[in-house]
């Protein structure tokens, strides 16, 4: 079974629109649609916004349904300046940017019980991700996606966030659904449409995005 967690509702209604013989459950305050799509048995859920939310979201899918791997899917924001709206990242390794414990003598963003602040995410997963955004005639850019709590909106703040990580977009619950997996032992990976950049209007463009994700993840079903 493939899990599938989207931030926003459109994504979803992207993927469970296409999807049959679907059943619904009310888990943890949120909506879980099993069916399946392309002929595999997946589940879907919309996390809400932010890590806490995500985090919930995973560890319920994995203790509920036990899916073998999970994609997040979902929108972000650009940190590396070649981006533009529309453009596809496929995380690498995910990190936290805003988990700070250097007051205890800690390095930044490194996580509690992984002495790093990265996770990597499935490269066979990766690399099928990539293939499908190319196949789709879109352009695919690897790297690292760092998540936090808080909506990023400043180039000052884009440029602290990419020379601190080396990141090269920003979201808000990437990270945290890495972390779940990678503590349960589960696959996973990141998939983001770039919705707003120094150039770009994350209202204006948002929806759009989402559509464009949802669409390689359909797509990413059929071809696993």
């Amino acid at each position: 079974m493939i899990g599938i967690i989207c931030a926003m509702k459109i994504e979803a209604d992207g993927i469970v629109s296409r999807m049959e013989n679907v059943d619904e459950a009310f888990i943890s305050g949120m909506v879980f649609w099993r069916g399946t799509l392309a002929e595999r048995e997946v589940v879907v859920a919309v996390s809400g916004i932010g890590k806490v939310y995500a985090a919930i979201c995973a560890q319920t899918m994995i203790m509920r349904f036990e899916p073998d791997e999970i994609v997040n899917v979902g929108v972000a924001g650009a940190l590396d300046p070649s981006l533009r709206v529309f453009d596809v990242v496929v995380a690498d390794r995910l990190c936290q940017h805003d988990y700070d414990t250097t007051a205890i003598g800690d390095g930044r963003g490194v996580l509690s019980g992984f002495d790093t602040p990265y996770i990597p995410a499935c490269p066979r997963m990766a690399d099928t991700l990539a293939g499908v955004v190319a196949d789709c005639g879109m352009k695919a850019v690897r790297g690292t996606v760092a998540s936090g709590d808080r909506f990023i909106d400043s180039d000052a703040d884009r440029r602290a966030i990419a020379d601190a990580f080396g990141a090269v977009a920003c979201e808000m619950e990437g990270g945290a659904i890495a972390q779940v997996c990678a503590v349960n032992r589960v696959d996973f990976s990141v998939l983001r449409t770039i919705s707003d950049s120094s150039e770009g209007d994350y209202a204006k463009f948002a929806q759009e995005a989402a559509r464009h994700s949802a669409e390689i993840v359909r797509k990413y079903v059929a071809s696993v």
